[in-house]
């Protein structure tokens, strides 16, 4: 394992015109870590995983992924990565019981 992260972003910012979806975000991921972004509606977790994820532009602040900036270095990260988004339905079983 490298030294650096596996995601970094500091002080991560987007608006959706006078909507300031996200104020700042700080976030560490250490490489073979296991994150989980939770949060209410409208706290900006699938705006954070759009910018760390090269789909959409932060309008201001710094993001890598893989060691790789998300803006300067998109067409790179892209290549290298994968997204996967799992809803559990809030009235649905869980799979298995333990």
């Amino acid at each position: 394992m490298s030294n650096r992260p596996a995601i970094l972003a500091e002080g991560l910012h987007k608006y959706y015109g006078k909507t300031h979806a996200l104020d700042g975000l700080d976030l560490i991921a250490e490489e073979g870590s296991v994150l989980a972004v939770l949060g209410p509606n409208g706290a900006g977790k699938t705006t954070a995983v759009r910018i760390l994820t090269t789909l959409l532009r932060p309008d201001a602040g710094r993001a890598e992924v893989a060691g790789l900036d998300v803006v300067k270095d998109a067409d790179a990260l892209r290549s290298r990565i994968g997204l996967r988004v799992l809803v559990w339905p809030v009235n649905m079983p869980p799979l298995m019981k333990t």
